[in-house]
């Protein structure tokens, strides 16, 4: 039966292992990760875990008997030093496994400030990993001074956390507006009033010049000229595939590790699945990351690994939870020219993104039946007139039998 090897213990990996066993393949299936906990989930860890409502245990993917009761071999604390492609064996803590199949479900890196405006001293934080979050919660103290250098979803979400629990929250954001590569000006004026509701001082068009200190950092000077005083720094501008063990093994490299529709890399017997690769995606190719996408493509190699030869097709979906507000996201609103809102209440809005006359994607804030609904309507290719949604009246479950 062979034997498959998965490099990178997230999302993906874990899916890619307990579909290739729920599948019934029957060789040796191996999972690596560079971690020394189990794969767990990475959404709480900004939110629910760092505000200790969650426990370690429960952010387990799935319980750590999982894997040896489904003859799954967990390699944890491990380094994998290369991949051989030519002989199909990869170097692992300086010894070499060899493979049938590569998986290689990387993940992501977060992008870190350069050492030289600061990004070396102490208390700089990123927010991916366990280790990142178990280093900075123990600043988290009421009236803490925190800077969080960037407006996209991860700065936001970490400054929502910050302030509940009491922080002095300041969010510098480079763009004219927060959440500007994502959201129309719509979502971004929703969540910049939602966030100076709770005491945040959003500053937009202001980028951070450089962090000051001697081994900490004490103070920010930033790009208008003034002077922060901070306790820590929180820096989310964004994240980029890991792709330096593909690329070293000669593995194309495209905006992440290149697929094809089944999931296959340019290298033999090599796939790869979630927030490291790019694949094709109507007429054009694509990089997501989002925990749904890392499933359903992890799942879809394990499948084709098995022979299903299946095309993935994505179907694009996200959240990000900030204070008493869940905002999903169905599709992607890339070439929107029109932005219809749709409020049905006091505590929901929606704002529904259309290029012409077709609905491409869904911002919807405490507005789940919105959300769930617009997701159907665009998987199902079927475009509602603006004005239908835009009229609270309008019952939307109708539309989906239009």
């Amino acid at each position: 039966m062979g034997h498959i090897v998965v490099i990178g213990a997230g999302q993906a990996g874990s899916s890619c292992v307990a579909k290739l066993r729920n599948s019934g393949f029957e060789g040796k299936v191996t999972l690596i990760g560079a971690e020394p906990v189990p794969p767990y989930q990475r959404p709480p860890l900004s939110k629910a875990y760092l505000l200790g409502d969650m426990t370690l245990e429960r952010l387990f993917l799935r319980p750590e008997s999982f894997y040896s009761e489904l003859d799954i071999d967990l390699m944890l604390g491990a380094h994998v030093d290369s991949i051989d492609t030519a002989s199909q064996t990869i170097r692992v803590n300086g010894g070499d496994i060899a493979y049938d199949d590569l998986v290689l479900t990387t993940g992501s890196v977060p992008r870190r400030l350069p050492a030289s405006i600061g990004g070396a001293l102490g208390g700089v934080h990123v927010v991916r990993d366990l280790a990142d979050v178990d280093a900075m919660a123990p600043r988290f103290t009421k009236g803490a001074r925190v800077l969080i250098v960037g407006g996209g979803y991860i700065g936001l979400e970490a400054a929502s956390v910050a302030a509940k629990l009491g922080l002095n929250v300041t969010l510098v954001e480079m763009g004219d507006r927060i959440l500007q590569r994502v959201a129309a000006p719509q979502t971004s004026d929703f969540f910049r009033d939602l966030h100076k509701s709770h005491g945040v001082d959003i500053r937009e068009g202001i980028g951070l010049e450089h962090l000051i200190g001697d081994t900490h950092v004490t103070a920010a000077r930033l790009s208008d000229g003034s002077e922060l005083p901070v306790d820590f720094v929180i820096v989310g501008v964004g994240i980029s595939p890991a792709t330096d063990l593909a690329q070293a093994a000669g593995i194309e490299i495209d905006n992440g590790i290149k697929t094809d529709s089944h999931g296959r890399t340019s290298a033999p017997h090599v796939w790869a699945a979630g927030d490291c690769t790019s694949f094709p995606y109507r007429d054009t190719r694509i990089r997501l990351e989002s925990v749904p996408n890392a499933i359903d493509q992890a799942e879809c190699v394990a499948e084709n690994i098995m022979g299903a030869d299946k095309s993935y097709v994505a179907k694009p979906w996200f959240w990000s939870d900030q204070y008493d507000v869940k905002l999903q996201i169905a599709g992607l609103n890339t070439g929107y020219d029109r932005v219809i809102t749709r409020r049905t209440d006091d505590t929901s809005i929606a704002f529904w993104y259309y290029k012409g006359a077709e609905l491409l994607a869904v911002d919807a804030m405490n507005d789940p039946r919105g959300f769930m609904i617009g997701r159907r309507l665009i998987e199902a290719g079927k475009s509602p007139a603006p004005e239908l949604i835009e009229n609270p009246e309008t019952d939307l479950k109708a539309l989906l039998k239009a």
